[in-house]
């Protein structure tokens, strides 16, 4: 009969013990978790240059959507928005290397800028625009 508490006791410290590591370890994923970048005016010169509005109906921009998941898992942008008018404007600049894409915030007058560089295929980071 000892031998069976003994065993039960051991599997119990077991379970304990690697439900500690296991919350430890997703913890710590938690905490290194990646969030967008904010971005500063001055860092791109694309700003700078002369940008073309392309049509939202045109799909030829590039594909945001991971990156709009990211901005509302980090609360930069609200759940509340449906996301067929979440996106206002999208700029070119002109030499096709930046593209900027506006999207709508729950305040007035006030958009996200998201910045992507077609070059290199990725989102850059986020600005806030107040218009």
């Amino acid at each position: 009969m000892a031998m069976h508490h003994y065993l039960r006791l051991t599997f119990i410290l077991l379970f304990v013990v690697t439900s500690f590591i296991v919350i430890y370890f997703v913890a710590k994923k938690r905490r290194n978790r990646k969030v967008p970048k904010l971005l500063s005016k001055e860092k791109y010169p694309s700003m700078l240059e002369e940008m073309k509005e392309i049509s939202v109906a045109n799909d030829n921009f590039f594909n945001i959507w991971p990156y709009i998941s990211e901005l509302k898992a980090a609360k930069i942008l609200s759940n509340k928005i449906k996301e067929s008018e979440l996106i206002h404007k999208v700029y070119r600049n002109s030499t096709n290397n930046f593209e900027h894409v506006l999207l709508v915030t729950e305040q007035e007058n006030r958009f996200v800028e998201v910045v992507v560089d077609r070059n290199k295929k990725k989102a850059m980071g986020y600005l806030f625009l107040n218009l």
